[in-house]
């Protein structure tokens, strides 16, 4: 697993609100909901590579 750091975020609280319930939708916690959106917006743009699957998740090699 990568290092994480914390970042302090000002955020509008209409923002704010809307990912909380998108993370609540999607069992997330808000802190992680952030941080999937930023990391798919960033491999979207071709900013960063995608996660490689770990070997146990790999279904493609039977």
């Amino acid at each position: 697993m990568s290092e994480k750091k914390a970042y302090p975020l000002r955020i509008n609280a209409r923002v704010l609100e809307a990912m909380q319930r998108w993370a609540d939708d999607d069992l997330r916690s808000l802190n992680a909901q952030i941080e999937y959106v930023m990391r798919e917006a960033l491999r979207k743009a071709g900013r960063i590579q995608p996660a490689e699957k770990p070997e146990a998740m790999r279904d493609d090699e039977a």
